[in-house]
């Protein structure tokens, strides 16, 4: 197997929010947790190989803010950011949420 193209790494937010989702997920559907939790980590992991595939955010694009981009593992937003090799995972968002400015708040204080 070839070594990844570049290294994903999450930001203290970023698994906060993970662990959060996870929580809440635990309370209602405790069976399904570890399904959720695989297919959003493993979308993040696709990303060594190929961080261009994401989209990128509407919602920040509205600020011209464009250097970052997000995945859908549906209902949630993988929101991540590439320099050089290095893929940054900023936020793991409900999509079913409007977050625009809550997303743009702290999108700005971690550049």
């Amino acid at each position: 197997m070839s070594k990844p193209k570049h290294k994903v790494v999450w930001s203290v937010s970023a698994e906060t929010d993970l662990s959060e989702i996870i929580e809440f997920i635990a309370q209602r559907n405790p069976e399904n947790v570890a399904h959720i939790l695989d297919a959003i980590e493993n979308e993040a992991r696709k990303l060594e190989a190929f961080p261009e595939r994401g989209r990128l955010v509407p919602e920040l694009i509205a600020q011209q803010i464009i250097d970052y981009r997000e995945r859908i593992v549906n209902p949630w937003r993988v929101i991540y950011s590439v320099k050089g090799n290095r893929v940054l995972v900023a936020a793991v968002i409900d999509g079913r949420r409007d977050f625009s400015d809550h997303l743009l708040k702290r999108i700005l204080r971690a550049r």
